[in-house]
């Protein structure tokens, strides 16, 4: 095939996926980013929150890990016995995760940041698609998230600082 031929069919092939996508309705995604200044370095910080499961205390509910292994990429955990959440992502002092409801395409990343050898700040970053959320609920369940992520930095901090 010539190359020609080539690029033709991978534009047209392309075009198709496009207009085979555009048939969805376009997402309402919300980002939430909230910081903590915390009076610790960044590794002492990362070690004290870096457990997946953590948020289980966080949050004031259970975790468990149900499949993988802790703070790894694939491992799976499961808030209050019903949110399921996966690793999608994680760095040496950070990871992502992603909720494995479709629906909503719910992401959440906790990092900690070095700001000076002594201190460093925790930035914690959700991000979802509030389409599925009926338009009249949708600034109350922002408000409802990050109310309650804004507790878990708190948490997170204070943790962090214990000596």
């Amino acid at each position: 095939m010539k190359l020609a031929t080539m690029i033709a069919a991978a534009a047209l092939g392309g075009a198709a996926l496009t207009g085979a996508g555009s048939a969805k309705a376009a997402g309402d995604y919300v980002s939430i980013v909230q910081e903590a200044a915390v009076n610790a370095p960044a590794a002492q910080a990362w070690d004290k929150v870096k457990g997946y499961c953590a948020i289980g205390a966080w949050l004031k509910t259970t975790c468990e890990i149900t499949a993988g292994k802790d703070g790894e990429v694939g491992a799976l955990r499961k808030i209050a016995g019903r949110v399921e959440e996966v690793i999608v992502a994680k760095t040496a002092t950070s990871y992502t995760y992603a909720d494995i409801n479709p629906a909503i395409l719910y992401h959440g990343t906790i990092e900690v940041v070095p700001v000076t050898p002594k201190t460093s700040k925790f930035i914690y970053t959700l991000f979802f698609d509030q389409a599925s959320i009926p338009a009249e609920q949708r600034e109350a369940n922002r408000t409802r998230r990050a109310a309650m992520f804004a507790n878990v930095l708190a948490t997170m901090k204070a943790a962090a600082e214990a000596k």
